[in-house]
């Protein structure tokens, strides 16, 4: 079967203006917009958002720009609407435990109730308790039971002095201390002379009595502590009894204010319970202000400590939520994510308390769905490893890593942890979810629902109808003129251009967008009130104009003649073949030639690339298979004395692909056939050991590429491309090419064996086919086949 040459209809699709049912987007502005082409990913996403058991989080992976962010997030937010709004967390002081703070949760707006109703009876505390503290009747009883105190006390000093003078000692008080002198029988004190100078028995007595006296004192001073602690305990309980009823009453309303079906209602009860003792045990700290200003400074403080307690830090308000939280973390870094407990200095020492504990993403997404980028979590081993505990447990606590190795001395906090139920959704890349599968598999458990985004997808009308929507809505979003029928026609051929494909369109939404804008803007620019055909045609030139320096360059160096590239006439073992660059944000395709030289040996075929490790695995391959081809196909002439030498002429940055095996056969085939290969056609297609052509990637790039370096040099319709005939559905040329095809100053060719390529090339027959069949002498195999003989009667020759 011989090649094909394709009509200019043929390069690439047309979408009918007049097909699409509309005059311009504004009638679709209010259609909603499907998952375009995302089917799978659609009924994997909504399953795993819907199933509540642990372990069906969602990992998303797809390219970037295929709507994998977006379109999540709005399945999200529809889900959420319907899932009831969870619960307030607080954390509020552990009378017991301080450096332990409890976490309660509360029922929406719960938490912030709670905190403006302490706050209101901490006011009330403040102003209530140092007015019953003050009032006539608890002065009158503290009187009382002070004066009870000084009157016992009294009693006992005279006691103590009764007995110092029985024995002859004068006692007296003076500044807390108490001293007493020794006198004689008139009265008058004794000097240290007058005592040495008495007799030792009398010194004895003296001494005895002494002692029996300082036993006295030592008593007495017990005695007056312990009078002293029963006054305050005494003075305490009456406080405590003044204070009570007002506060069972505060106490009792903030108990009713408490929802009984709250999660953790009796928890809280009892944190009220153990608040309303706290108070009473330090009542005194709300007695009225002291007339000494330093104790009364002293009370002021105390008093600060003591009600900070009863404080509630709600870091989780759910109040203004109408379903379930719906979270994107763009930046997790570990406070953000998990939670922080923050820390000030004091006197050189990092402080904090249960009111400094701040709550993370996660903490916020509970009851709903928070949204999380691999990639960046991957970023900070102590998040994916905190991440990996959660997820194992889904129990979350809230800890400062940091402080372990602050450079001051810290307090240590360790909050309650808590359980958190979440939806999460990791985005990620194909590659990274096979990765993580291999290197993590405890991980991957905890990520069942696999949401795969497809790279493009198959076009249809409702398609190419639901990507008009998306361009209606970009539009509305962006605040940007309508699309005409045209214009979304020519973008709707973008699309199955950057698929490759007639019969597909791309999924990567992103680079639609873009072009959408761009469009508008040059629409805007020349005052247009709707987006026509020939501003995205526009927009699209000026991209390409954008990103195509390298290729232009490379085509100069063509022209100029730095790089070797025949675009007429014949050349021995000799040929163009086709390559495609992609450096990312574009892509350009560009001819290389090919050649092969022959001579007898036993060598083989020796790949140059490959020997000086130019050339990746694929590559080699592809060669390999062209020997294992090129000996079958001569296995008349076996054993072949045939040594060959294939190079990618003027190529020093690397070659990869098989794209490329086609023509390096057809520059055998030359050498071995002493044919000339046509210069104004390059060549691109892969083989496989029979000989059958293989479809190639970046075909458009390459077919382009080759006619813009033959437009450069000047087109006499002998140039031209052979590409594999499994290529032609993913035509999508520029409509130069299309332009010069329909005009016959430039063809393109398809082939679906070696056969109908080296026939075209040489213009002579093959002498082999699909069958392996062989022809005459005069056939490009006959050729070969005599040359490979006269290589083996050589190398005999040589060898006798």
């Amino acid at each position: 079967m011989p090649a094909t040459t394709l009509s200019a209809d043929r390069l690439r699709l047309r979408v009918d203006p007049a097909a699409l049912g509309f005059a311009d987007t504004r009638a679709l502005e209010g259609e909603p917009l499907p998952w375009i082409g995302q089917e799978r990913a659609y009924t994997a996403a909504r399953l795993g958002l819907t199933l509540p058991q642990p372990g069906y989080n969602l990992f998303v992976l797809g390219e970037v720009g295929s709507g994998r962010s977006s379109l999540l997030r709005a399945l999200m937010l529809e889900q959420a609407r319907g899932r009831p709004v969870p619960p307030d967390l607080c954390y509020v002081h552990h009378f017991e435990t301080p450096e332990r703070p409890l976490a309660v949760r509360l029922p929406a707006g719960g938490g912030r109730a709670l905190r403006q109703r302490l706050a209101a009876f901490v006011d009330e505390l403040r102003s209530e308790l140092p007015k019953r503290l003050s009032s006539p009747a608890f002065r009158e009883r503290s009187e009382a039971l002070e004066k009870e105190h000084a009157a016992r006390e009294a009693a006992a000093w005279d006691a103590l002095v009764a007995f110092a003078e029985a024995r002859h000692f004068a006692l007296r008080r003076e500044e807390g201390r108490m001293i007493f002198t020794w006198r004689d029988e008139q009265g008058a004190p004794i000097s240290e002379a007058q005592l040495a100078a008495m007799p030792r028995e009398r010194r004895s007595e003296i001494d005895r009595a002494e002692q029996e006296l300082r036993v006295q004192i030592n008593r007495f001073v017990d005695e007056s502590n312990a009078l002293e602690r029963e006054l305050e305990r005494a003075l305490g309980a009456l406080r405590r009894e003044v204070a009570r009823p007002w506060l069972q009453q505060a106490m009792a309303e903030l108990r009713s204010a408490i929802d009984p079906a709250a999660a953790d209602a009796a928890k809280i009860a009892r944190w009220i319970d153990a608040l309303q003792a706290d108070v009473l045990d330090h009542v005194d700290v709300f007695s009225a202000p002291a007339a000494d200003e330093d104790e009364d400074a002293e009370r002021a403080e105390a008093l600060e400590g003591v009600v900070a307690r009863y404080r509630v830090n709600v870091v989780v308000d759910n109040s203004g939520l109408e379903g379930a939280p719906v979270i994107e973390e763009n930046n997790p870094l570990f406070r953000l994510l998990f939670g922080s407990i923050e820390y000030q200095s004091e006197d050189d020492v990092l402080v904090t308390d249960f009111s400094r504990i701040r709550a993370g993403s996660l903490l916020r997404a509970h009851g709903g769905f928070l949204m999380l980028h691999l990639r960046d979590l991957l970023a900070d081993p102590l998040v994916w490893e905190k991440l990996r505990r959660f997820l194992r447990s889904a129990r979350l606590q809230i800890e400062e890593p940091g402080t372990a190795y602050a450079p001051l001395a810290a307090v240590s906090l360790e909050p309650e942890a808590v359980d958190v139920d979440v939806k999460i959704v990791l985005i990620g890349t194909v590659e990274s979810y096979y990765e993580l599968q291999e290197a993590d598999p405890e991980f991957a458990r905890h990520f069942r629902i696999k949401v795969d985004f497809a790279e493009q997808f198959r076009a249809s009308a409702e398609t190419w109808h639901a990507s008009a929507v998306f361009v209606a809505q970009c539009c509305a979003r962006l605040a940007l003129p309508p699309f005409d029928a045209g214009a979304v026609a020519r973008l709707l051929e973008d699309m199955h251009r950057q698929a490759d494909d007639q019969t597909r369109q791309s999924a990567i939404f992103a680079h639609t967008e873009a072009l959408v804008i761009e469009s508008a803007a040059l629409a805007q620019q020349r005052g247009a009130a709707c987006v026509a055909a020939a501003d995205v045609a526009e927009a699209l030139r000026a991209r390409s104009r954008r990103h195509d320096y390298l290729a232009d360059r490379q085509r100069e160096a063509i022209a100029e003649g730095e790089r070797l590239i025949a675009t007429r006439g014949g050349l021995l073992g000799r040929i163009n073949g086709l390559t495609q660059i992609d450096l990312g944000d574009t892509r350009f395709g560009l001819p290389v030639r090919v050649s092969a030289r022959c001579w007898p040996g036993r060598e083989g075929i020796i790949d140059l690339a490959r020997e000086v490790e130019l050339s990746g695995p694929i590559h080699a391959k592809g060669v390999l298979i062209l020997k294992g081809f090129l000996s079958a196909l001569f296995a008349d002439a076996a054993p072949l004395a045939l040594a060959a030498s294939l190079a990618f002429e003027q190529e020093y940055d690397g070659i990869e692909g098989d794209s490329a095996s086609c023509a390096e056969l057809f520059a055998l085939l030359s050498a071995l056939s002493g044919l000339p290969l046509a210069q104004g056609l390059a060549v691109t297609g892969a083989l496989d050991q029979h000989g059958e052509v293989l479809p190639v990637g970046g075909i458009n790039e390459k077919i382009e590429g080759w006619f813009d370096v033959c437009a450069e040099a000047g087109l006499d319709g002998s140039q031209g491309v052979l590409i594999p005939a499994r290529n032609q559905r993913h035509l999508m040329l520029a409509d130069r090419v299309v332009e010069a095809v329909a005009a016959g100053r430039f063809r393109v060719l398809t082939f679906a064996h070696v056969s109908e390529g080296i026939e075209v090339l040489t213009g002579t027959p093959a002498g082999f086919d699909a069958a392996e069949a062989r022809g005459g002498e005069d056939t490009v195999y006959g050729r070969a086949l005599q040359t490979l003989r006269s290589y083996r009667r050589a190398w005999r020759g040589w060898g006798r």
